[in-house]
């Protein structure tokens, strides 16, 4: 199979992941992924329900946003994730999603605080607040790289829009997408019982480093 066969197959399994989860609803939300060692990217159909998609169904795209390989349009995003590509080599995946929780940050204006040690590890500190962006060409795009460029979160609220994650896969992108949703849940409830206090940036840069270092399986 060829590696654009490969990254379509990779994408229909993790878009299932987003409504499994309880991320997006009807056919808004996507994923996309870089194609390795092609200046290309793999993204969901617009306008698709997730139960409908294929690996046929999605589209290759160039990363100037324009379409390379596909029968359908590609998501209105498009234009967004192409510029997060082009200026973020480093960049495999990113997803889009209006999960409730962290939407409702993202409409009140406000990053979500670094309040528990989840937050610290995956995030290592707050998640922040972007500018607000009209959906349709690269303004979007160039305020998550703006508030994402040296800030180590892999995921940025959009001011009244909702949530996008950058990951060095989409398997990546799709993990801080959940973690985000599940954070902005627990820090939204913690809040009504009274104030918030933030972990101390010392406290915040341990708990990082050993989440990011010594968690899991040491890879063969």
């Amino acid at each position: 199979m060829t590696a654009i066969g490969r990254v379509r197959q990779e994408l229909v399994a993790l878009h299932a992941e987003l409504p499994a989860q309880g991320l997006v609803s009807w056919t808004s939300g996507n994923v996309s992924a870089r194609v390795p060692g092609e200046d290309l990217f793999v993204i969901k159909p617009s306008g698709l329900r997730y139960s409908e998609l294929t690996a046929e169904s999605m589209v290759v795209c160039a990363l100037d946003g324009s379409v390379v390989e596909g029968a359908l349009k590609p998501s209105s995003d498009t234009a967004t994730h192409a510029y997060v590509y082009r200026e973020m080599p480093e960049v495999g995946g990113v997803v889009h999603t209006h999960s409730a929780y962290a939407t409702a940050w993202a409409a009140a204006g406000e990053p979500i605080p670094c309040v528990i040690t989840a937050m610290a590890d995956e995030f290592g500190g707050e998640i922040p607040l972007g500018p607000f962006a009209l959906i349709g060409d690269e303004e979007i795009g160039r305020g998550i790289v703006a508030t994402l460029r040296g800030h180590r979160s892999p995921a940025v609220l959009m001011r009244s829009h909702g949530v996008f994650t950058i990951g060095i896969s989409a398997t990546h992108a799709v993990k801080a997408a959940v973690m985000c949703e599940d954070v902005a849940k627990t820090v939204h409830l913690a809040r009504q019982l009274g104030p918030l206090t933030p972990l101390s940036p010392h406290d915040v840069d341990r708990l990082h480093d050993r989440y990011t270092h010594h968690y899991g399986q040491e890879q063969a």
